[in-house]
């Protein structure tokens, strides 16, 4: 948990709307990014928006932009000013530059990548998870390095150091680099033994949890496993996967828990979680839980079923369950409204005529919180499980 007596930081966020995202995906981000803030510990005042073609190369805003940010922070004591994209080394140290031209200005610049990051490493808890976001946080922090001391020009050489020495940049990045190369062997000998545990677990029908983060991956869980597995409404509740043996009337099988995904998740994590992930690979069945009260909820599908692609795991058998319509909510147009129809104004029931619909048997809408529809959950995870454990051991049907 999170340390509620040390002050509460400031920040502003700041996004752009582009080609690549107009004003509504915009703000859909920022609204991730100031939950991501809010799981951080952080309290969003204001946010930032510029119509730019590309980020400027220099300090991803404009000038006039940057201006009203540097305002506001003066005016507001701002601790912490956040981008919703990933910041170049460059960019991140011409806006420290900038936003800090006052000695006792000190306001930290963060991206989207660094949120994540260290929202990972609070809530890390295994020796397991804690190895993978280190790395994660050295890779990321490599090409960030600036100099610290700007009274130490050089390192003396001396007796076993070859040439004059070395300044204290190259120092940094000779430490940060060992000390990756370390934690990468430390990770070959956990995923060796994470593949030996895997190994033992026999030949059950394996099922993965996959969803975007925050969506309810851990409750249900709960509900099928009768486990107690840590579940929050914040995002990346769930770091380490948690595999639990679930029997359902007499079928038993494995079910995994795992790491939510996101938009712009960063590459350094994706690596470094190779191992988590790789419950998904090896997964028999997956079961893609989807928050349908989300107003962005099929962007999140999208971006949940790209991963599987980059992963490997995109062409498994999948179970769509669409979890809080409990919280579903939709505004009902009225009679003389001529406006267009958006997907804010569609019920549920009308998803369930539109693409939803193709899915047929491979799809089902619950609340975990409510327990609603939870015994057709099983009913038909039971049917899958039990059509793969027929192919995969003929001799068994007598069981079933």
């Amino acid at each position: 948990m999170y340390d509620t007596s040390k002050k509460q930081e400031t920040a502003i966020l700041v996004g752009l709307i582009n080609r690549m995202q107009n004003e509504e995906t915009a703000t859909e981000y920022l609204d991730e990014l100031e939950f991501l803030t809010d799981t951080a510990g952080g309290k969003v005042l204001k946010r930032y928006t510029q119509r730019l073609e590309h980020p400027d190369s220099r300090t991803f805003i404009g000038a006039g932009k940057l201006s009203d940010v540097k305002n506001f922070i003066k005016q507001n004591n701002i601790d912490i000013v956040i981008f919703d994209d990933e910041l170049s080394p460059a960019q991140q140290r011409n806006l420290e530059k900038k936003i800090n031209d006052e000695e006792d200005s000190k306001v930290k610049v963060v991206d989207r990548t660094r949120l994540i990051l260290d929202i990972f490493a609070s809530r890390a808890r295994t020796a397991h998870a804690k190895t993978q976001v280190e790395l994660a946080q050295y890779i990321y922090m490599l090409p960030r390095l600036t100099k610290m001391w700007s009274h130490l020009d050089r390192i003396k050489g001396g007796i076993g150091m070859k040439g004059a020495g070395e300044t204290e940049i190259e120092t940094d990045r000779r430490i940060v680099r060992d000390r990756i190369a370390l934690l990468k062997e430390r990770l070959k000998t956990i995923d060796k033994q994470m593949e030996t545990q895997r190994k033992n677990r026999g030949e059950m029908i394996r099922v993965a949890l996959v969803g975007y983060t925050n969506v309810g991956k851990s409750t249900i869980m709960n509900l099928l496993s009768k486990s107690d597995v840590f579940a929050e409404n914040k995002l990346f509740a769930t770091l380490d996967t948690t595999v639990r043996k679930v029997v359902i009337e007499n079928l038993p099988f494995l079910l995994s828990d795992t790491v939510g995904f996101i938009r712009k998740l960063p590459t350094t994590l994706v690596e470094s979680f190779k191992s988590t992930l790789d419950e998904v690979r090896e997964a028999d069945i997956l079961i893609h839980v989807v928050d349908i009260s989300h107003p962005g909820f099929e962007d999140q599908i999208n971006v949940v079923n790209q991963t599987l692609a980059d992963i490997g795991a995109g062409d498994k058998p999948t179970i769509m369950v669409f979890n809080k319509i409990d919280a579903f909510s939709f505004e009902e147009k009225a009679v003389d409204d001529l406006s267009p129809v958006t997907k804010h104004n569609i019920s549920l029931e009308q998803w369930k005529k539109t693409w939803m619909n193709k899915l047929n048997a491979q799809c089902i809408f619950i609340s975990a919180t409510n327990k609603q529809n939870i015994d057709e959950l099983k009913k038909l995870l039971y049917d899958k499980v039990k059509e793969m454990h027929v192919k995969r051991y003929p001799y068994n049907n007598l069981l079933y």
